[in-house]
């Protein structure tokens, strides 16, 4: 399923994306994504893990180290991915490093083997991603990029004519995590990123009452990796749980 057809359906029907973010090997994840999906998710992104995770936080940091410490590498993780069976968009989130060794050309077609219909790499700048790109046009496949507060101006630019699928926008600087509450940041950025691209919001949001206050500001999404990552961390119910959760945040979107 393409993630254009996501967002539209979602549009016509008056919600926001919720984007679930879970590390691939990180404790079941078949049933993960199930739960997930089950709760609610409209898009779920599966983290490719890699050694130096340079944008994330403690919590998700931890998550790739136990992927990484279960064996999960990029042919399992294709292979996992295969046999998902879920009526939701696939994204992969990873590092260049991973795509670089594998073979950009390679890589995307794995992607688009495996049902996976969008690729985010947060320390690929959009001035080096000509060739991913150009893999991705080929083969249908989303290349979606980040904007931080701090991106303005010609790179700005940049981004918004290169990116696909959704963009990414960081509700402020710094590394993935739950925080208490989500930066004024957040609006700026929404006003200032004027696009119909999709804009989905992540970095920090836990909750169905800050997922709805992104809504309410002019978002078309919120993505939300760290609050289901530490109910997997923690062992406890972790199926019930994601889906509980989940179905809050959905709930808040609507």
């Amino acid at each position: 399923m393409r993630i254009s057809d996501t967002f539209s359906e979602l549009k016509k029907n008056k919600e926001g994306a919720l984007i679930a973010y879970v590390c691939a090997g990180d404790g079941d994840t078949p049933g993960i994504v199930r739960a997930l999906v089950k709760g609610g998710a409209d898009i779920v992104e599966l983290g490719l893990p890699f050694s130096d995770p340079v944008a994330d936080g403690p919590t998700i940091q931890a998550s790739i180290q136990r992927a990484l410490d279960a064996g999960m590498n990029p042919d399992k993780y294709f292979a996992m991915v295969r046999n998902l069976d879920v009526d939701v968009p696939l994204v992969v989130m990873t590092y260049y490093n991973l795509i670089f060794k594998r073979g950009p050309e390679r890589f995307v077609k794995d992607c688009l083997e495996s049902g996976i219909t969008g690729i985010i790499v947060p320390d690929l700048p959009p001035e080096e991603s000509g060739e991913l790109a150009g893999y991705c046009e080929k083969n249908g496949v989303d290349l979606i990029f980040l904007v931080a507060p701090t991106t303005k101006g010609s790179r700005l630019e940049d981004i918004l004519k290169r990116g696909t699928g959704f963009l990414y926008l960081v509700s402020r600087l710094g590394v993935t995590g739950v925080r208490a509450d989500i930066a004024m940041s957040t609006k700026e950025v929404l006003d200032r990123v004027r696009t119909d691209t999709p804009r989905a919001v992540g970095f920090g949001i836990s909750s169905g009452e800050q997922a709805a206050g992104v809504f309410k500001s002019g978002a078309d999404g919120v993505i939300v990796g760290s609050a289901f990552v530490d109910i997997i961390a923690s062992g406890q119910d972790v199926i019930g749980r994601l889906e509980a959760m989940a179905s809050e945040l959905k709930s808040s979107l609507r």
